[in-house]
Protein backbone atom coordinates (compact mmCIF):
# COMPACT_ATOMS: atom_id res chain seq x y z
CA UNK A 1 0.00 0.00 0.00
CA UNK A 2 1.15 3.80 -0.99
CA UNK A 3 2.87 5.25 2.10
CA UNK A 4 0.13 8.28 2.12
CA UNK A 5 -2.79 5.24 1.25
CA UNK A 6 -1.83 3.62 4.40
CA UNK A 7 -1.35 6.81 6.70
CA UNK A 8 -5.27 7.59 5.86
CA UNK A 9 -5.81 4.17 6.53
CA UNK A 10 -4.28 4.20 10.00
CA UNK A 11 -6.08 7.63 10.78
CA UNK A 12 -9.78 5.83 9.89
CA UNK A 13 -8.77 3.27 12.19
CA UNK A 14 -7.95 5.51 14.96
CA UNK A 15 -11.15 7.11 14.18
CA UNK A 16 -13.01 4.06 14.67
CA UNK A 17 -11.39 3.12 18.27
CA UNK A 18 -11.90 6.54 19.56
CA UNK A 19 -14.98 6.70 18.97
CA UNK A 20 -15.02 3.39 21.23
CA UNK A 21 -13.52 5.06 24.56
CA UNK A 22 -15.60 6.75 27.33
CA UNK A 23 -14.71 10.64 26.51
CA UNK A 24 -13.26 12.52 29.49
CA UNK A 25 -12.85 16.24 29.48
CA UNK A 26 -9.16 17.20 29.26
CA UNK A 27 -6.65 19.04 31.56
CA UNK A 28 -5.08 22.34 31.11
CA UNK A 29 -2.08 20.56 30.58
CA UNK A 30 -3.30 18.00 28.03
CA UNK A 31 -5.08 20.71 25.91
CA UNK A 32 -1.97 22.43 25.79
CA UNK A 33 -0.07 19.54 24.42
CA UNK A 34 -2.16 18.76 22.13
CA UNK A 35 -2.80 22.30 20.34
CA UNK A 36 1.24 22.59 20.78
CA UNK A 37 1.50 19.10 18.94
CA UNK A 38 -0.44 19.81 15.83
CA UNK A 39 1.72 22.67 15.24
CA UNK A 40 4.57 21.13 15.40
CA UNK A 41 3.62 18.34 13.45
CA UNK A 42 2.54 20.98 10.80
CA UNK A 43 5.81 22.37 11.05
CA UNK A 44 7.80 18.84 10.20
CA UNK A 45 5.53 18.29 7.35
CA UNK A 46 6.08 21.73 5.84
CA UNK A 47 9.44 21.59 6.45
CA UNK A 48 10.05 18.28 4.68
CA UNK A 49 7.51 19.48 2.10
CA UNK A 50 9.80 22.73 1.26
CA UNK A 51 13.08 20.40 1.44
CA UNK A 52 11.96 18.23 -0.59
CA UNK A 53 11.55 20.72 -3.08
CA UNK A 54 15.07 21.42 -2.96
CA UNK A 55 16.73 18.64 -2.82
CA UNK A 56 14.66 15.98 -4.24
CA UNK A 57 15.73 13.56 -1.41
CA UNK A 58 13.52 10.64 -1.05
CA UNK A 59 12.78 10.76 2.85
CA UNK A 60 11.80 13.86 2.73
CA UNK A 61 8.69 12.95 0.78
CA UNK A 62 8.02 9.99 1.89
CA UNK A 63 8.21 11.31 5.45
CA UNK A 64 6.29 14.34 4.83
CA UNK A 65 3.26 12.51 3.95
CA UNK A 66 3.55 10.65 6.94
CA UNK A 67 3.40 13.59 9.22
CA UNK A 68 -0.06 14.75 7.80
CA UNK A 69 -1.09 11.69 9.10
CA UNK A 70 0.27 12.50 12.41
CA UNK A 71 -1.40 15.92 12.09
CA UNK A 72 -4.89 14.26 11.06
CA UNK A 73 -4.64 11.87 14.11
CA UNK A 74 -3.59 14.62 16.63
CA UNK A 75 -6.81 16.65 15.02
CA UNK A 76 -9.19 13.95 15.58
CA UNK A 77 -8.39 14.84 19.12
CA UNK A 78 -8.92 18.12 18.99
CA UNK A 79 -12.31 17.51 17.71
CA UNK A 80 -13.40 14.76 19.50
CA UNK A 81 -12.76 17.47 22.76
CA UNK A 82 -14.37 20.57 20.39
CA UNK A 83 -11.12 22.28 20.69
CA UNK A 84 -10.40 24.66 18.01
CA UNK A 85 -7.75 23.53 15.38
CA UNK A 86 -4.69 25.90 15.09
CA UNK A 87 -3.67 24.96 12.36
CA UNK A 88 -6.97 25.45 10.26
CA UNK A 89 -6.41 27.30 6.85
CA UNK A 90 -2.95 28.31 7.27
CA UNK A 91 -0.82 27.46 3.76
CA UNK A 92 2.42 25.57 3.76
CA UNK A 93 5.33 27.46 6.35
CA UNK A 94 3.01 29.56 8.10
CA UNK A 95 2.46 29.58 11.56
CA UNK A 96 -0.11 31.48 13.81
CA UNK A 97 2.50 31.19 16.87
CA UNK A 98 5.38 33.50 16.36
CA UNK A 99 7.89 31.28 18.57
CA UNK A 100 6.97 28.33 16.04
CA UNK A 101 7.05 30.17 13.45
CA UNK A 102 10.74 31.31 13.91
CA UNK A 103 11.67 27.57 14.87
CA UNK A 104 10.23 26.83 11.28
CA UNK A 105 12.19 29.58 9.36
CA UNK A 106 15.70 28.64 11.52
CA UNK A 107 15.13 25.10 10.48
CA UNK A 108 14.02 25.58 6.82
CA UNK A 109 17.13 27.80 6.63
CA UNK A 110 19.49 26.08 7.94
CA UNK A 111 18.19 22.83 5.86
CA UNK A 112 18.21 24.62 2.39
CA UNK A 113 22.38 25.24 3.06
CA UNK A 114 23.19 21.50 1.86
CA UNK A 115 21.33 18.44 1.28
CA UNK A 116 23.78 17.36 4.33
CA UNK A 117 22.31 19.91 6.59
CA UNK A 118 19.00 18.70 5.52
CA UNK A 119 19.20 15.48 6.82
CA UNK A 120 20.52 16.67 9.95
CA UNK A 121 17.46 19.36 10.12
CA UNK A 122 15.61 16.21 9.90
CA UNK A 123 17.33 14.25 12.66
CA UNK A 124 16.77 17.27 14.74
CA UNK A 125 13.09 17.40 13.94
CA UNK A 126 12.47 13.78 14.31
CA UNK A 127 14.59 13.47 17.72
CA UNK A 128 12.60 16.47 19.10
CA UNK A 129 9.47 15.10 18.17
CA UNK A 130 10.12 12.52 20.25
CA UNK A 131 11.37 14.19 22.82
CA UNK A 132 8.25 16.47 23.59
CA UNK A 133 5.53 13.42 22.44
CA UNK A 134 7.39 11.39 25.70
CA UNK A 135 7.15 14.56 28.01
CA UNK A 136 2.96 14.96 26.85
CA UNK A 137 2.91 11.33 27.23
CA UNK A 138 3.90 12.12 30.88
CA UNK A 139 1.64 14.58 31.55
CA UNK A 140 -1.71 12.25 30.93
CA UNK A 141 -3.23 9.23 31.59
CA UNK A 142 -6.24 9.26 29.25
CA UNK A 143 -5.82 5.82 27.11
CA UNK A 144 -7.14 7.28 23.78
CA UNK A 145 -4.04 10.27 23.87
CA UNK A 146 -1.28 7.85 25.00
CA UNK A 147 -2.42 5.24 22.36
CA UNK A 148 -1.90 8.45 19.56
CA UNK A 149 1.40 9.21 20.79
CA UNK A 150 2.61 6.06 21.17
CA UNK A 151 2.02 5.65 17.45
CA UNK A 152 3.48 9.24 16.50
CA UNK A 153 6.57 8.12 18.40
CA UNK A 154 6.77 4.84 16.39
CA UNK A 155 7.25 7.25 13.36
CA UNK A 156 9.44 9.41 14.44
CA UNK A 157 11.49 6.62 15.51
CA UNK A 158 11.12 5.35 12.04
CA UNK A 159 11.57 8.51 10.45
CA UNK A 160 14.81 9.26 12.77
CA UNK A 161 16.18 5.71 11.36
CA UNK A 162 15.54 6.77 7.71
CA UNK A 163 17.33 10.04 8.40
CA UNK A 164 19.93 8.53 10.03
CA UNK A 165 20.64 6.02 7.23
CA UNK A 166 21.01 9.09 4.54
CA UNK A 167 23.33 10.36 7.55
CA UNK A 168 25.85 7.81 6.43
CA UNK A 169 25.24 7.45 2.65
CA UNK A 170 25.95 11.38 2.85
CA UNK A 171 29.15 10.72 5.07
CA UNK A 172 27.91 13.48 7.66
CA UNK A 173 27.30 13.19 11.29
CA UNK A 174 24.78 14.61 13.64
CA UNK A 175 25.20 14.78 17.75
CA UNK A 176 21.64 14.85 19.08
CA UNK A 177 20.38 17.74 20.60
CA UNK A 178 17.32 16.58 22.95
CA UNK A 179 17.72 12.89 23.67
CA UNK A 180 20.83 11.33 25.52
CA UNK A 181 23.10 10.03 22.67
CA UNK A 182 22.55 6.67 24.31
CA UNK A 183 18.64 6.87 23.75
CA UNK A 184 19.73 8.52 20.11
CA UNK A 185 22.14 5.56 19.01
CA UNK A 186 19.10 2.69 20.63
CA UNK A 187 16.49 4.32 18.28
CA UNK A 188 19.02 4.75 15.61
CA UNK A 189 20.46 1.04 15.43
CA UNK A 190 16.69 -0.46 15.77
CA UNK A 191 14.63 -2.14 13.24
CA UNK A 192 12.01 -0.64 11.47
CA UNK A 193 8.66 -0.48 13.90
CA UNK A 194 5.16 -1.63 12.25
CA UNK A 195 1.81 -0.34 13.18
CA UNK A 196 -0.63 -2.54 14.27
Amino acid sequence: MPQRAHGLAHVETTRAALAAIDFVALTPHEREDLLLMREEEKIARDVYLQLHDRWRLRPFDNISGSEQAHMDMILLLLERHGLPDPAHGLPIGSSNDPALQTMHDDLLARGLQSEAEAIRVGLLIEELDIFELQLAASRTEKPEILAVYADLKRGSRNHLRAFHRWMHRLGTTYTPVHLTAAAFAAIAGGTHESFH
